[in-house]
């Protein structure tokens, strides 16, 4: 799909960096993504990654914002030509922004709560998942550029098994009956839930690539079909 949005908007002057700004929001994405986790595991100071990471986060939103200017002004001259292509594009570009969000949320968990993780069963599930969703900017990055919708649905699929292991560790922080610190049993509620987050945008992401416009907002369902 994003090989047929490229050819369509790199022939019109007006939108011809739309799909290069999504990329570029990805790719701030990923940046973010990482500072934040830095912060989180205390291998930077927060206060040195404040500045940048919300200098990217503005960027993030003025792509956005350039995107959405760029597809209305190619409906405007082309009324009805590529309207799904572009109505998909300027959905998943919301996505990106939204991801960005979710990446000041994580940084904040690291800026605010300074007291360490302890808990084995709650930590290193999360330190996974942490890991898997930095490799998972890599490649989303890739598969939009090649348009390769077997890595898509891979990252639909990695992005499933992230959200599910978020509940079952949020599920066990509520019906938890051992000691564990409050503080801490929030920061890692909170980091699950903003984790799962991350996952299911680039999955949205992911779902534009494989061509299944009309499935937008339903990757998990998207990858059950393709799995068949």
């Amino acid at each position: 799909m994003f090989k047929q949005l490229y050819s369509a908007l790199t022939s019109e002057t007006s939108i011809d960096q739309a799909y290069a700004d999504l990329t570029e929001m990805l790719e701030h994405g990923a940046w973010m993504f990482a500072r934040a986790n830095e912060v989180l595991y205390s291998t930077v100071p927060a206060e040195e990654v404040r500045q940048p990471l919300y200098q990217r986060d503005v960027a993030v939103n003025e792509l956005e914002r350039s995107i959405r200017r760029k597809v209305l002004r190619h409906l405007t001259v082309n009324p009805g030509h590529d309207v799904a292509i572009c109505l998909a594009l300027m959905s998943v570009a919301k996505d990106a922004e939204r991801i960005g969000d979710y990446c000041k949320n994580v940084f904040e968990v690291g800026a605010f709560y300074s007291e360490g993780f302890r808990v084995d069963r709650y930590q290193k599930p999360l330190d996974k998942i942490s890991e898997r969703l930095s490799g998972l900017f890599k490649e989303l990055i890739e598969a939009t550029r090649d348009s390769n919708e077997a890595q898509a649905h891979r990252i639909i699929t990695a992005a499933r098994e992230i959200g599910g292991t978020c509940d079952s560790l949020i599920e066990a922080l509520l019906g938890e009956e051992e000691a564990v610190e409050f503080h801490e049993a929030v920061a890692y509620s909170l980091l699950a839930r903003h984790y799962k987050r991350v996952s299911s945008h680039l999955a949205n992401i992911a779902t534009a690539v494989t061509g299944r416009l009309e499935d937008l907002d339903f990757p998990s369902e998207v990858d059950d079909r393709a799995l068949d």
